[in-house]
């Protein structure tokens, strides 16, 4: 299989970042990266440029840092409330998952991906939890969710 060396112009996510050289199949650089303007040819000229990719990498970088702790701190301090529908004795309909944390998040005005939210299972009972999420590459935050159980659940169950 054909391989090239390329200089990465932008970060390609599972690839790299600015001024990496990495080495893909021929095809890829060919027909995607090149044309696209995502990467140029690893020659001994465009070698000797990388110079400025590797500053301008370096400043995008210590840009998104900021913005993560900036974004770390505010859920740090954030206090999520969700509620879990339930019938007889407690036990839950449903759950509440990476979707719902991540709405409520949004409300509270701080964007993340559901996919930054490390939970290993859907939360099907009721207290509170410290839910870790991935600001940054280093940068963890913890959430601090409470789950109630939905207001009028008891009344209906009476009637």
């Amino acid at each position: 299989m054909a391989t090239a060396s390329v200089i990465l112009k932008e970060k390609i996510e599972n690839l790299g970042a600015e001024a990496d050289v990495v080495k893909v199949k021929a095809g890829y650089a060919r027909n995607f990266l090149v044309p696209q303007g995502k990467a140029y040819e690893a020659t001994k000229a465009n070698l000797a440029q990388i110079e400025s990719l590797k500053i301008a990498r370096a400043a995008r970088e210590s840009q998104e840092i900021e913005q993560a702790e900036k974004t770390a701190t505010k859920l740090r301090k954030m206090k999520i409330t969700l509620t879990l529908s339930t019938g007889q004795g407690g036990k839950a309909f449903g759950s509440i998952t990476t979707i719902d944390i991540a709405k409520a998040i949004s409300e509270k005005g701080v964007e993340i991906d559901r996919h930054q939210i490390d939970l290993d299972d859907a939360i099907k009972t009721m207290g509170k939890f410290d839910i870790p999420v991935k600001v940054y590459t280093d940068i963890i935050a913890n959430v601090k969710l409470t789950v109630e159980p939905e207001s009028g659940a008891d009344d209906k169950a009476g009637a």
